[in-house]
This record gives structure tokens, C-alpha cells and sequence, in this order.
């Protein structure tokens, strides 16, 4: 008898064993992919992607860890690892071969089973050879320059000029951008003559003479006002005799300002019937108390009347004030600061930081007299004087507090004054004669 023929499975059981090996297969993928997700999901961290839209509006979009699913994978990772032991240590526990240096997975677990956080140093060799920063502090920035304005002075310094001398020594014109240099005349009249030829930027003047040099044709413009009462006065000797102007006629009068000539005697005579040709005139420029003694002279029309009094007081001079407001001629400033009208556009806001700065400095003189003088007396020696101090109160109360506010009606009515008697040619309009820089 033919062998018999090797039994044959019947193919139910190879269908059986195919479909097992199937999944056993699929079961063995299923068990490596969470393992990879889980890794993955431990190291992902939140992203900001910053999208610019065509609108200019900002879109972020996110990226978050998924808390429950990272549960459900460790709990998939730890049902495996009963399964495949084996599997589940590699994963967790790489070879010493694949080893960087990092602790097991399972020590450097947080624990409230979140991903750990791993801290890299990098190696010695490569700080040493990294860039070095030297922190500096950084360089002072220089301060823009000064502008230089040069101001010169009616008449050797006096309390009368205390905003300008005192913003000067208290530093106010450099806080304000300036480099103010103030200088004395040889002569009374060169102030205006300088200006008018551009070789300073300001005089110190008065407003009877800005009226008389405009109607002579030069351009001059007031800016500031120092002083805003009148300070000339005819001063007489006190002998019982002279009484008012209308006892002048035959006098021997000094004088040491033009306008006291042109304008101020002739206002105060005319009402009285008298010119200018019945008197002796004597040009006393700036020695009005020895020509008051030497020359003997019966009075003198003086722009220090109020520290003149007492001068010729110490010298055994007697002497009465006739102010001149109360004798017919208008209220006017007495101390004003004149620019070269042709050159005022150069120079606006160096003479608005100008005026800040005295408007500053007589606040803070009219807040400390006493300061204030102690300072003038300290920095100007010469102008410590017995006359001085007497007169200083009384100064304070003609200072300027607005300096570059403009008497816009005073103006136009001294100027009319003068006009109608005849001692001005033309009828000159505000504007062409003081200007308000402070104005908006």
C-alpha cells in the first residue's frame, strides 16, 4: 500500500493563525506608537506663532499640551509594560550605551507627574571661547551751546539793574541757554550808538530817549522793561529859594542825558514860559556830585533820583526832588532794554529766553530782598554804597516783575504828550516802538 499522505490542516486553522499573527503584529504597533506619542507630548511646549494679517492685525496661534490625553498614554504605557517588560525598560531605561548623562525618566519625574525639566550647561571650553561684553556707563551728553547776547549797561551798575546782575550771579541766563555778557559805557550816549551799528545785541536805555532816537529815524525797539516807573527827577539845592520850575529862569542846571535836554526840561519849562535859552546848561556825564560842589551848581536832571540824594548828603548838599510826573510830564518806564529793530527777527527766542530769565530773577528778588542784596553786595563791591543800601527798598518797589509785558496806552500817550509840544517831528505808532516778545 501506498504511504499515506501527510495529514492537511484543515483551512479554518490556517485562517485562524493568519488572523492571529495579524494582530498580534497590530497589537505589537499599538504598543510603540503611544510610547513615541507620550515622548513627544513631554517635550512639546506651548507655542506663540506670530501671523501678521494684511490688516495689521496680530493673530497667535497656540499649541497646548492635552493633559487627559498624556493620562490616558501613561496608563496605555504601563499596561504594556507588563506585557513586554522587556520593551517597556528600553523605552524608560536607555542602554548606558545610549546614555548623555541624564538620570532615569522615572527619578527625574516631577511629582505631580508632569515632564521633567532638564537644565543643560554648556561645556567650559565653550564659554571660555565665547564673546565678552564689557558693560560702560555710558558718555555724559554735552549740553548744547550758549547763545551769546551782549547787553550794554545806561550807567555803572546800581541797584537799579539788580534783575539783570542778579540773574547773572545766580546762574539764571546759563539755565536758560545764555551766555549774557554786560558791559559799563565810557559815555552815556554809546549804548545806542553801538546797537544802532550792530556791534551789541542790547542797550540798557529809557523811554523818554527811545521816543526822541526813533523820531530821529534810528531803528530801535523796546523788548524789556527793567524799571517801570520813572527814575529822572530835577534835583535842586535846598535853599529856600526855588520853589518850582518857574523860579529856573537864570539857573545854572547840570545835566548827563540827552533826553534831559531835548525832551525833559523843555516839557517841564514850557508850561512856565521859560526855553531852554534862559538857562546854563552844564554837561555833567557821570560826575554829577563833584559838578554839583565844584561848579555850584542850583540843580541837576538826573536819572538817580533816588540814590543822588544821598550822595550829595555825604558831600554837605542839600537838595528837594521835583519828580517830574508831578509836574505835567506823563508816567513812563524808567529802565528798558532796546534792540536793533533790523536784527529783532535773528534774535526772538534768545531775547524771549532773555526776558524768562529776568522775569525769574525779579520774582526771586521781590521774594528776598535780603538775599538778593546780600548777593549784589557780594559780587559787586562798588555798588555796596551807604546810597545804595538807603535806596534799596524803594527800588524794589519800581522793579519790573513782567519784564517783557508791554504798557501798549502808556506808550501811545507819551509818545502824543511829546508830539503836541512840539518836540517830536512825527507821530510815531506802538508798533515801530516797543514790541511784546512774551505775547502769544
Amino acid at each position: 500500500m501506498p504511504d499515506p499522505a501527510p495529514p492537511r490542516f484543515p483551512s479554518v486553522v490556517v485562517s485562524a493563525l493568519t488572523l492571529l499573527m495579524a494582530t498580534l503584529t497590530a497589537a505589537a504597533l499599538m504598543t510603540r506608537a503611544p510610547t513615541v506619542v507620550a515622548e513627544e507630548a513631554r517635550e512639546a511646549e506651548p507655542l506663540t506663532v506670530p501671523e501678521r494679517r494684511p490688516d495689521g492685525l496680530n493673530t497667535h496661534v497656540r499649541v497646548f499640551q492635552i493633559p487627559a490625553l498624556e493620562a490616558d498614554i501613561d496608563d496605555q504605557i504601563t499596561e504594556m509594560a507588563q506585557v513586554f517588560p522587556r520593551e517597556a525598560d528600553a523605552e524608560t531605561h536607555p542602554s548606558p550605551a545610549d546614555d548623555t548623562g541624564e538620570r532615569d525618566a522615572d527619578a527625574a519625574m516631577a511629582p505631580d507627574g508632569t515632564a521633567p525639566v532638564h537644565e543643560v550647561s554648556a561645556p567650559a571650553a565653550v564659554v571660555e571661547q565665547g564673546p565678552r561684553v564689557t558693560l560702560m556707563p555710558p558718555q555724559p551728553l554735552e549740553p548744547p551751546p550758549l547763545k551769546p547776547l551782549e547787553i550794554m549797561l545806561d550807567w555803572y551798575p546800581g541797584p537799579q539793574h539788580a534783575a539783570l546782575l542778579i540773574a547773572q550771579h545766580r546762574g539764571t541766563f546759563t539755565r536758560h541757554g545764555l551766555q549774557v555778557t554786560l558791559t559799563t559805557p565810557a559815555d552815556p550816549t554809546l549804548p545806542t550808538r553801538l546797537l544802532t551799528s550792530g556791534r551789541i545785541d542790547l542797550a540798557v536805555s529809557r523811554q523818554p530817549l527811545l521816543h526822541l532816537q526813533v523820531d530821529r529815524g534810528l531803528p530801535l525797539l523796546r523788548v524789556g522793561t527793567l524799571v517801570d516807573l520813572p527814575l529822572a527827577g530835577l534835583l535842586l539845592r535846598d535853599d529856600g529859594i526855588m520853589e518850582s520850575p518857574a523860579q529856573l529862569a537864570g539857573r545854572r542846571i547840570g545835566y548827563s542825558m540827552e533826553e534831559s535836554r531835548e525832551l525833559l526840561l523843555p516839557a517841564l519849562l514850557k508850561p512856565h514860559g521859560i526855553t531852554l535859552e534862559e538857562l546854563e546848561l552844564v554837561d555833567v556825564n557821570f560826575s554829577a556830585v563833584i559838578q554839583m560842589v565844584d561848579e555850584e551848581l542850583d540843580g541837576v536832571m538826573t536819572p538817580q533820583r533816588l540814590a543822588l540824594p544821598r550822595r550829595l548828603g555825604d558831600e554837605g548838599v542839600t537838595t528837594r526832588l521835583l519828580a517830574l510826573e508831578e509836574h505835567g510830564i506823563p508816567r513812563h518806564e524808567g529802565l528798558i532794554l532796546v534792540a536793533n529793530r533790523d536784527r529783532l527777527g535773528a534774535q526772538k527766542e534768545s531775547l524771549r529766553r532773555l526776558l524768562e530769565a529776568l522775569t525769574e530773577a525779579s520774582a526771586w528778588i521781590l521774594e528776598h530782598p535780603q538775599a538778593a542784596w546780600a548777593l549784589l553786595a557780594e559780587n559787586e563791591p562798588t555798588l555796596d554804597t551807604p546810597a545804595n543800601r538807603d535806596t534799596w527798598l524803594a527800588m524794589l518797589l519800581r522793579l519790573s516783575a513782567r519784564p517783557a509785558a508791554l504798557d501798549h496806552g502808556g506808550y501811545a500817550s507819551f509818545e502824543a504828550f511829546l508830539h503836541e509840544r512840539g518836540l517830536l517831528e512825527t507821530l510815531t505808532p506802538v508798533e515801530k516802538l516797543a514790541v511784546d516778545l512774551g505775547a502769544p
